[in-house]
């Protein structure tokens, strides 16, 4: 299965349903009473954290994904049934970004985590609900809420308790094919591993979950190679084992590489130069690593923790096990997002603008396209409710400010009007 690990798609939760004018209709009343009903919720869009999915494969083939809208309402003051959640099924470990303003709004870390990432739109209210000792026979309703489409980002981060990092080819892959049941394909060069590998280290009772991180460059938090798509995928672990070639069979420097790599990590993020490490020095069976080793111990000092291993023979890893899980014991579980709510907005966003096209002054805004949907233009109580309107929200006193007067020509939406102070 093809690895995919960074998505967008569209999302966009259920409008809700429009309420209902209707009027009570029975043989021998004459003039029944408003009985228009509400219409019904808009469905949220849900992401749901599945532990049988380990790709965001789906998301390359498709991209938008709509709530179900909720219904209508109908005369007998029947409600409008409220719209189905729309349930996004994605990998664990799943971060979910707006793409417009960068927040993190789901943090899908653990298994079967659910999060509404969107609310579907409020029904509107039906005629009835309009009904006052003065205004007996309401004709319109209220529209349902409107909602928006979002773009946001779908992006995996790797869920491991352990990340092996290091230069290309020095073992990584290696190491975890003979710590775990893991089968990662190994060969002598460089970019063998292009995913993260998974697998899990038994250890006396205890166990953690390692993972092999493709091999990094100079230049990777810049995203140079495939910086940025391996570096993310470190970002949840609880500590690094840190792999070197110590045998320099490669014309390279221990030392050198183990800097290189650790100011990438810093450069990429903070926190990742803040994560435990324990040095792994890699390929003890060739000549001249033990002169290596012991300039390696010299120049970091007492307090790094570096253990020789052999991992074509091997040799060494007891003692590296023994401190991971000395390690892990003292830290925190799987690191955790913050997460924000998205700035949803819907199309009755109250407010308006005004804007000359011409000499037409041209009114939108949420607030007009809600008066608009809601107003009857052959019903002479509609339209005093129309001015009414006008004059609370303060358009009227916003055109005289922008300069309307006697006559001037005011267009919202698809109406045009004269101007009458």
């Amino acid at each position: 299965m093809q690895f995919v690990d960074k998505a967008k798609i569209a999302i966009k939760a259920g409008d809700g349903g429009d309420g209902c004018a209707s009027f009570h209709r029975e043989k021998y009343v004459a003039k029944g009473g408003p009985d228009g009903g509400d219409g019904g919720r808009g469905g949220n869009v849900v992401f749901f954290a599945d532990p049988n999915m380990s790709t965001l494969l789906d998301f390359k083939f498709m991209r938008h994904y709509r709530a179900e809208n909720g219904e209508n309402g109908r005369a007998k003051m029947s409600r409008g049934k409220n719209g189905e959640d729309l349930i996004i099924r994605v990998p664990m470990g799943t971060l979910v970004r707006d793409v417009e303003t960068g927040r993190i709004v789901a943090d899908l870390h653990q298994s079967e985590k659910s999060r509404i990432v969107l609310h579907g739109g409020r029904g509107g209210k039906g005629n009835a609900r309009f009904a006052t000792p003065t205004r007996q026979s309401p004709r319109f309703a209220q529209p349902g809420q409107k909602t928006l489409e979002h773009e946001v980002e779908l992006e995996l981060l790797t869920i491991a308790d352990v990340g092996l990092v290091g230069l290309p080819n020095v073992g990584k892959s290696t190491i975890l094919s003979v710590l775990t049941s893991a089968r990662p394909k190994i060969a002598n060069y460089h970019f063998t591993t292009l995913t993260p590998n998974l697998g899990v280290v038994q250890r006396y009772d205890k166990s953690f979950v390692l993972a092999d991180i493709p091999g990094l460059i100079e230049g990777a938090a810049e995203g140079a190679g495939l910086g940025h798509d391996f570096l993310r995928h470190v970002e949840r672990t609880r500590m690094l084992v840190h792999v070197v070639d110590i045998s320099g069979c490669e014309g390279r420097d221990p030392l050198a590489d183990y800097r290189q790599i650790n100011a990438e990590l810093a450069s990429y993020s903070s926190r990742l130069a803040e994560l435990p490490q324990i040095i792994a020095a890699n390929k003890m069976d060739i000549t001249g690593a033990e002169d290596n080793l012991a300039q390696l111990r010299a120049a970091l000092g007492s307090n790094a923790q570096i253990f020789p291993v052999s991992a074509a023979t091997a040799q060494g890893f007891d003692p590296l096990l023994d401190a991971v899980l000395r390690t892990l014991d003292d830290l925190p579980k799987t690191f955790e997002f913050e997460e924000e709510d998205m700035v949803e907005g819907h199309r009755y966003e109250p407010g308006f603008e005004i804007e000359m096209d011409g000499e037409v002054f041209v009114v939108t805004g949420g607030s007009v396209d809600y008066l608009l949907d809601t107003t009857y233009a052959d019903d002479e109580e509609s339209m005093r409710r129309f001015q009414q309107f006008l004059l609370k929200e303060g358009i009227i006193d916003a055109l005289k400010a922008k300069g309307a007067g006697e006559e001037s020509t005011i267009r919202m939406g698809e109406w045009e009007f004269d101007f009458i102070d």
